[in-house]
This record gives C-alpha cells, sequence and structure tokens, in this order.
C-alpha cells in the first residue's frame, strides 16, 4: 500500500477540517430527527377502518374505527368529527368533535351515541374524518357506514317501536310506527289523548310524548293503521322508580328477635309491576332474611337473631324502572325499643293523681315518661326513678280538674329510643272547697215603704268552683239596729234574684256552695235611701268602635273600684243586666258584647265603690253604630214669599228607640225644571241622576230654616232629613211648593204699563167728548166754500163777507137778556144752519136759526144796529189796535175797504119791541152778547 505524506502545514490545516467535520456529523442526524418529525405533523391521516352496530335495548349506536399505524406509532394527538344521519330524512342529525391521543398499540377507537327515536324506525349512517391536532389540514370523509332499520324489512303488517313497557313519570319518548313494505301509514295515535308532536313520511310515522304523567292513566295504549286497516297496538305502564328507602333502621324488643323498619315512595305501579322488596346480610344480598311486609308506605320485616349480636343488613326496593336499597349496620344491645305500657290506671286526690302501669319484659331494666296535658293545653312531663319504675306522682292539680295523662318506656342501660305511648288515660281529680269570690251586683228599685234590690251573681276568672256549684246563699241584714239576718237558698240553675228591703242600710251577702263546702261571702252594702239627687244626672254621649263601645269618666281618688252596668237588651224585660270592675287607676273602657247591635241604644251607668259601698257618678248612652233615623221631620209650616220659604218643623223627640243620636238636619230643594244652584247650597245627586241643592243644620235644636235666592212664580220640591252619625235614610218623598209673583214687579208694571195703557184706552174711548169738551172744533176761513172770491184776499188768507155770513147760534151770558131778546132780524144775508154747544155757564141759551134764507129789502136810511164781534176772524191789520174797539153805529152804504178790513165780520139789527129804547141799554146788550165760533180756537194746554 502506497501511503500519501503530507507536508506539516498542510496537516496543521487538516486538524482544522477534521474539526468542522465533526460538528457536521453531529448536527446532520438532528436535521434528519427535525426533518422527519416536521414531515410527520404535515402528514394527513385517514380513517382506514370503520364500523357501525347498534344496541337496541340502549337504543344506542356503537362506532369502532382506526388509522394508519404511523399514527399510532407517533402517538399522535389528534382530532376526529363524526357525523350521524337518517338516510329517510337525508339530513345531518348530529355532529360531534372527539379528541382522542394514539398509543403504540393500535387500538381501535371507540365512540357511542343514544338515538333520541328508535334505531328500528330508520336506518342511520356514521362517517368520519380526522386530523393531527397540531395540523389545520382534515382528512377525506370516510364512507357513509350505514346501519339498516326496520323500515326496509319485507314485513307486511305495521309495527311499533320501542318495545318497551314501563314508562317513568315525567319523561319522554318518541315512538314509530313502520307500515309493511309499499304500506302507507294512515292513522297513529294516542290513547289516553295526551299533547303529541308528530312527523311522518310515507312509510314511517313517530309520535313523541313529552313529560308522562300517571294523572291522564297508569296505562298508555297507542294505536297505528295502515292503509289496508291493519291495525298495530302498544301498551305502556306509567309510573316511577323506587325512592331510596327511607328511615331504615333496625332494633329488638326482647333481646331474641331484630325488626327492621322503613318508608316508601308511590310508584304508582301495581301488582306484578308492584315493588319487590329484598332483605338480606350485605355479604349475601341473594340470601333473604324475611319477607317484608308495607302497608301505607311503612314497611318492616322481622327475623330471629340467634346469638349474633352484629348485624349488616341491606334492603333493596326494585320495580321494572329502577332498583334502590339501604344499609344499616348495628349491635342489638344497642337497638332495645320496648313495647308500650300497658293496663295503665290511677289513685287521686283533689290535687293529686298518681299513675300505675305494666310491661310485657320485665327482665330488662326500662325507666319509664308520664306525659300529663292540663286543661289549658300545657303539658308536663315526668320520669320515674329506679327505685318505682312501674309508677309516678303528678302533683299540684286543681280540684275537680279532668287531666289527660299517657306513658312511654325504654331501656335504663342503654338508651336507644323511646317506646311508643300507651294509651291515654282522662282522669278528674276530687272536688275541693270553693276558692275566690263570687262577683255580685244589684239593681235598686223605689217602691212604696222601702226599694226592690235585685240581686245578680257570676263567676270571674279568680273564682274557681272546685266542684260542682249545688246551690247558693243570699243573705242580708240591717246595719243599723243588728237585726237577725235574713238568708234564703237558691239552686245552682239560678244567678239572680229579688228581695225587698226598707229604706235602711243593708248588709247583703252571697256565697257558693259544692258538695265540700262554701265559698267566701261576696259582700255589698246598700246605703239609706235618703239622697235621690243621684239619679238626676245628666246623660253624656258616648261613641262607638270596633271592638266594641268606649266609655270614660272622671276619676275619684276616693273610690278603691269602678263599676260600669249596662243592658245587653235594653228593649226587653228582664234586659239582661251586666257588669263589669274596673281598679281605682282606670278612668275609661270599651265595653264589648256579642249581643251589641247597631242602631240600638245602650245606657251605661258609672259607679264608684268603696268599702263595697256603691255610688252612681256618671251616666252614658251610645251606640255600637249609629244608623240613619228611622223617621224624617214633619214639616208642619211653610212660609213662602217670591224668592224664599221658611220651613218649620217639629221638634224631633228622642227616645229609646231611636237608631242614633240626631247630629243636625238636612234641608233639599230643586226645582221641578232643571237643576238646582241656589246661592250657598252644596249640590247632591240622587240615586236617578238628578240634582238638589242641600243646606245643612247642625243645630239639632233648630227647628226653622229659610231657604233664599228662590226664582218667583216656580214650582219647587222639597224636603227635610234629619241625619245621625249613621247618615240618614234615603229621600223617598218630596214637598211641593209654587213660589208667588213678586208683587213689587206688579206694582212697578202696574205704575209703568198697565196704567198708562188704562188710561191712553180711555182717552181713546172717549177722545170724542174730551176734544168736544176742551177744545170745540171752530171752521176755519181758508177752507170754507164762501171765500171764493179773488178779490178778498189778502197775501195768502182769505176774508170773508159779510153778506155770506149767517150765524146759527147766539149765546147769551145772561137770563134778563135772554128775556128781552126777540128774533134777530138778517139784513140782506143768508145763512145754513148749525148746531154749536155752549160753554159750561148754566145760564146760557141758545135761538137756532131757522134752515131758511131769508131777504131783507135794503134800506136807505140810516138804522141802529147790535154789533156782535167774531174775534178769531178779526184782519191781522188791526193786531195792534185794540180788539175790543166795535163801532156801535154804520150808516148804510159807507163802506171802504179799509172798513171792512177792520169791522166785525157780521152786523145784527136787534130790534126790540120798545121802539124807543135809549142808546144806553143798546151798549149794555152791547156788552152782554157775543157770538162764538167753533174753530181755530186756540185752548190752554194740548191741542185735540
Amino acid at each position: 500500500m502506497r501511503m500519501l505524506h503530507l507536508p506539516e502545514s498542510y496537516a496543521g490545516k487538516s486538524g482544522q477540517m477534521m474539526n468542522h467535520f465533526m460538528i457536521l456529523a453531529v448536527l446532520l442526524p438532528l436535521r434528519t430527527c427535525y426533518t422527519s418529525y416536521s414531515q410527520q405533523e404535515s402528514d394527513v391521516f385517514p380513517v382506514t377502518y370503520l364500523n357501525v352496530s347498534k344496541d337496541l335495548g340502549l337504543q344506542r349506536l356503537l362506532v369502532e374505527w382506526d388509522v394508519v399505524k404511523s399514527a399510532h406509532d407517533a402517538e399522535l394527538a389528534m382530532s376526529f368529527e363524526i357525523q350521524v344521519c337518517r338516510i329517510d330524512e337525508d339530513t345531518t342529525v348530529w355532529t360531534e368533535f372527539l379528541n382522542v391521543t394514539l398509543d403504540k398499540l393500535g387500538k381501535p377507537l371507540h365512540w357511542t351515541w343514544d338515538s333520541d327515536i328508535p334505531l328500528e324506525c330508520m336506518s342511520h349512517a356514521v362517517r368520519i374524518r380526522g386530523k393531527a391536532e397540531a395540523s389545520k389540514i382534515w382528512s377525506n370523509w370516510s364512507l357513509w357506514e350505514t346501519v339498516p332499520g326496520l323500515d326496509t324489512s319485507n314485513r307486511s303488517e305495521p309495527q311499533i317501536f320501542p318495545k318497551k313497557e314501563f314508562l317513568a313519570e315525567g319523561s319522554g319518548i318518541t315512538l314509530c310506527c313502520i307500515g309493511g313494505k309499499g304500506q302507507t301509514i294512515k292513522k297513529f295515535f294516542v290513547s289516553p289523548s295526551v299533547d303529541v308532536l308528530k312527523r311522518t313520511n310515507n312509510q314511517v310515522k313517530l309520535l313523541t310524548v313529552e313529560n308522562l304523567s300517571h294523572d291522564k292513566g297508569s296505562t298508555i295504549h297507542f294505536y297505528c293503521y295502515d292503509e289496508d286497516g291493519r291495525l298495530r297496538q302498544a301498551a305502556f305502564y306509567v309510573g316511577k322508580p323506587p325512592d331510596t328507602p327511607k328511615d331504615f333502621s333496625c332494633h329488638t324488643q326482647d333481646m331474641k328477635r331484630v325488626t327492621c323498619t322503613w318508608r316508601e315512595g308511590e310508584t304508582y305501579l301495581y301488582g306484578r309491576n308492584a315493588p319487590q322488596r329484598t332483605l338480606s346480610k350485605t355479604s349475601s344480598p341473594k340470601m333473604a332474611l324475611c319477607k317484608a311486609s308495607c302497608s301505607s308506605g311503612q314497611c318492616s320485616c322481622s327475623w330471629d337473631i340467634g346469638q349474633q349480636r352484629i348485624w349488616n343488613v341491606t334492603v333493596t326496593v326494585e320495580n321494572p324502572l329502577g332498583k334502590k336499597n339501604a344499609t344499616d349496620v348495628f349491635d342489638v344491645n344497642h337497638r332495645m325499643y320496648p313495647t308500650a305500657p300497658f293496663q295503665v290506671w290511677e289513685d287521686c286526690t283533689d290535687t293529686e293523681i298518681t299513675l300505675h302501669w305494666n310491661y310485657e319484659n320485665n327482665e330488662i331494666e326500662l325507666f319509664c315518661q308520664t306525659e300529663v296535658v292540663h286543661p289549658d293545653g300545657k303539658v308536663e312531663l315526668l320520669n320515674s326513678s329506679a327505685a318505682r319504675p312501674k309508677r309516678v306522682t303528678v302533683r299540684g292539680l286543681r280540684p275537680h280538674t279532668a287531666y289527660t295523662a299517657r306513658v312511654r318506656c325504654a331501656a335504663q342501660a342503654r338508651f336507644w329510643r323511646w317506646s311508643e305511648w300507651s294509651q291515654a288515660l282522662t282522669t278528674t281529680t276530687k272536688e275541693g272547697t270553693p276558692s275566690g269570690k263570687l262577683d255580685i251586683w244589684r239593681e235598686i228599685t223605689p217602691v212604696l215603704g222601702g226599694r226592690n234590690v235585685t240581686l245578680f251573681w257570676k263567676q270571674t276568672p279568680s273564682f274557681q268552683a272546685n266542684g260542682k256549684i249545688i246551690s247558693y246563699e243570699v243573705t242580708w241584714e240591717k246595719i243599723e239596729d243588728g237585726s237577725k239576718p235574713e238568708s234564703v237558698s237558691f239552686s245552682a240553675i239560678y244567678n239572680s234574684t229579688r228581695i225587698f228591703i226598707d229604706n235602711h242600710s243593708y248588709r247583703i251577702s252571697i256565697m257558693a256552695k259544692n258538695s265540700v263546702h262554701f265559698s267566701l261571702p261576696s259582700v255589698l252594702i246598700i246605703s239609706r235611701a235618703t239622697d235621690n239627687s243621684t239619679e238626676e244626672l245628666k246623660e253624656g254621649q258616648v261613641n262607638g268602635t270596633d271592638d266594641g263601645i268606649f266609655i270614660s269618666w272622671e276619676p275619684r281618688s276616693i273610690y278603691d273600684s269602678y263599676i260600669i252596668d249596662w243592658c245587653n237588651f235594653p228593649r226587653l224585660q228582664p234586659c239582661d243586666l251586666q257588669w263589669k270592675r274596673f281598679g281605682p287607676n282606670i278612668s275609661s273602657a270599651v265595653i264589648s258584647s256579642a249581643a251589641f247591635l247597631p242602631g240600638v241604644r245602650y245606657k251605661f251607668c258609672i259607679y264608684g265603690s268603696v268599702a263595697n259601698r256603691a255610688s252612681l257618678l256618671e251616666k252614658k248612652i251610645g251606640y255600637l253604630r249609629e244608623l240613619p233615623p228611622h223617621v224624617d221631620p214633619i214639616v208642619r209650616k211653610v212660609d213662602l214669599t217670591y224668592n224664599s220659604v221658611t220651613l218649620s218643623w217639629d221638634s224631633y223627640l228622642t227616645n229609646e228607640s231611636d237608631t242614633g243620636f240626631v247630629r243636625g238636619y238636612h234641608v233639599y230643594v230643586s226645582p221641578i225644571q232643571g237643576n238646582c244652584n241656589l246661592k250657598g247650597s252644596k249640590k247632591y245627586i240622587l240615586s236617578d241622576e238628578s240634582e238638589l241643592c242641600k243646606y245643612t243644620i247642625e243645630n239639632p235644636e233648630e227647628k226653622r230654616y229659610t231657604v233664599k235666592h228662590l226664582m218667583p212664580n216656580t214650582k219647587y220640591k222639597i224636603a227635610v232629613k234629619a241625619f245621625t252619625g249613621g247618615g240618614e235614610t234615603p229621600i223617598v218623598y218630596f214637598r211641593y211648593i209654587d213660589t208667588p209673583n213678586n208683587s213689587n214687579i206688579l206694582y212697578f208694571v202696574f205704575l209703568v204699563v198697565i196704567l198708562p195703557t188704562l188710561v191712553a184706552a180711555i182717552c181713546h174711548w172717549k177722545m170724542k167728548w174730551v176734544k168736544e169738551s176742551c177744545c170745540p172744533v171752530i171752521p176755519s176761513p181758508n177752507e170754507s166754500k164762501v171765500l171764493s172770491f179773488k178779490e178778498f184776499k189778502i197775501d195768502s188768507e182769505k176774508v170773508l163777507k159779510i153778506n155770506d155770513c149767517l150765524p146759527d147760534v147766539l149765546a147769551v151770558d145772561s137770563d134778563a137778556e135772554a128775556q128781552k131778546l126777540h128774533p134777530v132780524t138778517w139784513s140782506s144775508l143768508s145763512s145754513t144752519p148749525s148746531e154749536d154747544k155752549t160753554d159750561d155757564h148754566s145760564s146760557s141759551w141758545t135761538y137756532p136759526s131757522e134752515n131758511v134764507v131769508r131777504d131783507f129789502p135794503p134800506t136807505p136810511t140810516p138804522q141802529t144796529r147790535t154789533c156782535f164781534e167774531n174775534f178769531a176772524y178779526s184782519s191781522p191789520l188791526e193786531a195792534e189796535s185794540d180788539p175790543y174797539h166795535i163801532p156801535e153805529t154804520l150808516e148804510a152804504g159807507k163802506t171802504n175797504h179799509a172798513v171792512m178790513l177792520y169791522q166785525p165780520q157780521c152786523y145784527l139789527d136787534i130790534f126790540h119791541e120798545d121802539a124807543d129804547s135809549p142808546t144806553r141799554e143798546i151798549a149794555e146788550r152791547k156788552n152782554s152778547l157775543r157770538y162764538i165760533s167753533q174753530t181755530e180756537v186756540h185752548c190752554p194746554g194740548e191741542r185735540f
């Protein structure tokens, strides 16, 4: 072999390289391991094996699968996704993720799934995929592994699943009915009817029943019909699984035989389905010690124990829905439970009872306990002594009182539990002398020559009869002269009596007597009948409360007690007198009685007592509850004005039959038409919605009231009601009134309207007479037909020519002148007769002219004339001249225009029978004769 030699320098470098190679040799395996691990983490591990089976009893799918061996070798932590679907529904009904760490043993993986419907009803399929937990990449899904249901079978008849018989109360169940091959289910229902949820396809129908209860019946039936009418039915029993036995314990009563007892709950399954009970040694569960018996949920089982003292026993209770058990470990010596005592009897006095008894096992030392129940319900327990284990004495009892006693016993050496109670014994103590005093009272009625005293007595809580009371002894004696006492005895059925005493002071005592002795005497002093002023006390009023009638009085320091008496039935005789005593520091009380009724007046008398001598202090009257008065006030008088009404009623007579104290009155007023809104009133609505005005009078002594602000000539209804503390009765009857018209208004209307109207009517009726009397009509010259000549007009006025005027009336002022006048001679004038009225002078008279025209021949010679002037026709030209200036003579033919305007419009020749009458007479006549016109006369006052 040839050797290669290197220089030293090169050899040094060679050593360095060797070091590098060594490092690489170490790192290279590490890299290889890392690469291998990374490859494992990133690889996908598909499912290589999948098997699905079913457990029909549990209605459970059993799934088994596996993955490649490398995954097991690497002991990978893997995740699997499992899906379950139903073939008919074609939906995934369950998805679950499962994390598993594989091992190197290569064992397959397992998973179970409980179905909510029977697995027979439909075919189920399962598939799985997996991945390493460190990876994010899932493997492919495995193929679906199908577990077929019976819906694919070739059966021709319908079937119901599951095949159970018992259902637990409170649970739910889903059942299905599968039709035969090619058959459709038409009906699937349950009886008795319960709430169900139905799902269906053509061949399979499902019913889901929730919260099953035995209340609908302990058996439920399901019925299924296919399209050919073929029936399939199934029955299920509804019940409860047994509870764990309660209060399970074992004991002995004679150290020879052990009895175990326990309590069970109701399962609602009976007959062959009822719970089965087994009591056995815990070490030998299949070997029963005894046969249990039960009644009303209480069970027991007994067996002979022989010489064994330590026991470990188990009781098992089982029914088709479940099984429960309980265990007890005990020492028989410590489980002594004696039988109940028997033959219990007693010896008694008036205050003691001694009880005696026996029990069966006299070899065992026992001690006993006695329970004594007092009349008030108090329970007293007494234990017997070791020296006298079969008797006990109960002391401090009340005479002639019934007591109830019973006895129980327990082991004295090792106490475990009391025995049952013996039968109860009721016994009564003997009678004793009555204790305490009777409560006595009296009612005094003055009569001729003395007083009748009615005595009352009763037993109080402090009085103890201590036996049966057979009689009461009443004794009374005069105090002043010390005369011999009188006494009388009454049967126990009486509680009152009446005696007669004179007007002296008396001492009265009453005692109760039983078969043993008398009670202490109760004493009452009746004072001399000299002062009757207290009988005239004024009665005060008291009020009722929810608990009774409240009464208060003024306390006096001199009295050692107070007494209140009253009658329970004040309207009856006897009235059932009652009384109640109070201490010296009490000044008020609530008196209650079952006999008190609303609306009944009760009278209370308050007495002060010192040294058994009572004095009347106050009187009170009151009601438990006042009621409305049953009688309305009687309105006797009604005084009306146009705007008010005053009502007066009789005094309201108060007596013991009143249902309450009259507090005042209500006056109701309302118009017949419309609502009432009188000033000062309050509105009151009746039951029929009508409205009244209400006035309140709070003084019961008032018997008169005035309602103001009424409307005249209006009809009103009124009512007066008395009210008490209990109100008033409804209004039934009204009194109706009519207010008169307002006379002032009528007077005003009379003055302003009627009187002027009357005057105007009278004036209109007598218009013509008034006008003719006050202002006679004067013809107007401007309207005269004779004034038709144009030449006799001055300005706008016409002038009457003398020749055209013929007077129709002559008025003579004097009777003397009238006697001298002769018919008038008219000169060259014509006249139309007319009628005129004279003035109011009684002496005036007229000459009417005939309705003819007389022609007088002209006389050339001067003649003497008398002139009558009508001043109304005077010309205005002479307004400033003397209107009374009248020329006495005028020659005929001497006329001119001025003279015609000035001179009178009428000249009359008055011829006297004496032709030689002097001129003076003519002048006198001139002054006494005047013509009166009928028109254009201006009268003072109003023109008509």
